[in-house]
């Protein structure tokens, strides 16, 4: 037994792929929710100066800005996941060939294919929730949209008044101007009204008012302490009547109903009436989740960045790649609408084509061989064969190898002794120890 201490052999462990997928992954969310956090702030403030241009004309209630963005923006958010999902894979996969990691990671064992799996935990919950909003709430949301749109639409024009703005109604026949509004005791202060009735103009001015509703259903605007003038234009006898309390009647606006629109009904709506223009909003709620998850896919052999060559070359071809998938999948929608593509291409064709793409990049990355490099290897095999026969062209290729490999065989080292055979020259080799 040896006089030294043993310790038990200890295996080496493999490689876990615990840290590996965890880094990964956290690195693709932390990407992710920035490039979501930035573009919802786009399109969030886009659409805010849009609503709010439309408040400022008088076409929606200031009250109804807020609402509508929140349908608005739930209506963007597939895409902007869809977008997000892709670009933070890409970003993140670029910088791992900045940096040289994924010099490490294939030297570490782990291939091209291995970064599938890390890539479908963070994608697989991203597409989900797409599918979500694209099946079921973005057709909720654009519903909410419109019904809200109608009940703003559809208020008298003294609730639809704005304080501080001028305000026509709908007949065109008034128009009223409220200082302020006091919301504790249902009252107005600073009214004007101007309306023309049988010819005369008649304007109304009156530190307060109050809405009134009598038991019949119907309602009145109160003006009290106030004064009447009316009118001729381009004549001077106007009158001028203080009152104390004046009445005006509100007429009411019947309530618009909501508009049947294809990307407002329920999916499984659309699937019960598969009229060519439903198949086609069906074909785009499907296409989201799809195209997002082949997205995802694409860009694992699509980040690839050659430190020879500018760092925003593949960044410039995602984008080109997606703006042309994103337009086809439009493209085809409207096809299948018009009834000039049947609904099983329009759905499958274009992604499957895509798929291909993804699927020879994968090849492309992943295997030593490729035109290139054998044009390349061919073109200098010829080269050398045309250099060594420019130096002695009377031999071959083959005879010139040969008389090499002989040359060498039957050519002594250097400094080492020579062995001359008997039949050489007729004597028998002198051994050492006899005197001969």
């Amino acid at each position: 037994m040896p006089d030294y201490p043993q310790t038990q052999r200890i295996k080496s462990k493999p490689l876990r792929n615990g840290i590996f997928q965890r880094a990964l992954v956290g690195e693709f969310a932390s990407n992710g929710l920035l490039v979501f956090a930035v573009l919802l702030g786009i399109v969030v403030v886009s659409q805010l100066i849009r609503l709010l241009g439309d408040a400022v004309s008088g076409r929606i209630a200031v009250d109804g800005v807020l609402a509508l963005l929140g349908f608005s923006a739930m209506n963007y958010l597939p895409v902007l996941l869809s977008i997000s999902l892709f670009i933070s894979i890409l970003l993140t996969l670029s910088r791992c060939y900045r940096d040289s990691e994924m010099v490490v990671w294939f030297g570490s064992g782990i291939g091209l294919t291995r970064w599938v799996r890390p890539m479908l935990w963070y994608a697989v919950p991203v597409v989900a929730v797409i599918a979500l909003l694209s099946m079921v709430l973005t057709p909720w949301a654009l519903l909410k949209a419109d019904e809200f749109k109608n009940k703003l639409e559809s208020r008298d024009d003294v609730t639809a008044a704005t304080p501080g703005m001028f305000r026509e109604s709908k007949q065109a026949d008034r128009v009223y101007f409220i200082e302020n509004v006091d919301a504790g005791s249902n009252r107005i202060g600073n009214v004007f009204v101007q309306s023309e009735q049988n010819g005369k103009m008649g304007t109304m001015v009156a530190r307060q008012g109050l809405q009134e509703t009598l038991p019949n259903g119907d309602r009145f605007l109160v003006l009290l302490n106030g004064t009447r003038y009316e009118g001729k234009r381009g004549q001077r006898d106007f009158s001028i009547i203080e009152f104390e309390r004046y009445s005006i009647r509100i007429d009411s606006v019947p309530a618009r109903q909501a508009l049947v629109w294809v990307r407002t009904m329920p999916t499984l709506e659309l699937w019960r009436n598969p009229t060519t223009w439903n198949l086609a909003e069906l074909e785009w709620r499907l296409g989201l989740p799809i195209s997002a998850a082949l997205l995802a896919l694409l860009a694992i052999p699509l980040s690839y960045v050659n430190p020879r060559a500018g760092r925003s070359l593949n960044l410039i071809l995602a984008i080109v790649l997606y703006m042309l998938y994103s337009n086809m999948i439009s493209v085809t929608n409207t096809w299948v609408g018009q009834g000039k593509l049947s609904p099983g291409i329009g759905l499958w064709g274009l992604h499957a084509v895509m798929l291909t793409i993804t699927v020879l990049m994968f090849y492309r990355r992943m295997t030593l061989f490729s035109l290139r490099r054998i044009l390349a290897s061919k073109r200098s095999t010829q080269v050398l064969v045309e250099a060594i026969g420019t130096t002695n062209p009377d031999r071959s290729l083959w005879g010139r190898t040969a008389a090499v490999s002989t040359s060498r065989v039957d050519t002594p080292l250097r400094g080492a002794p020579s062995a001359i055979s008997p039949e050489a020259d007729g004597k028998a080799p002198s051994l050492p120890g006899n005197g001969g």
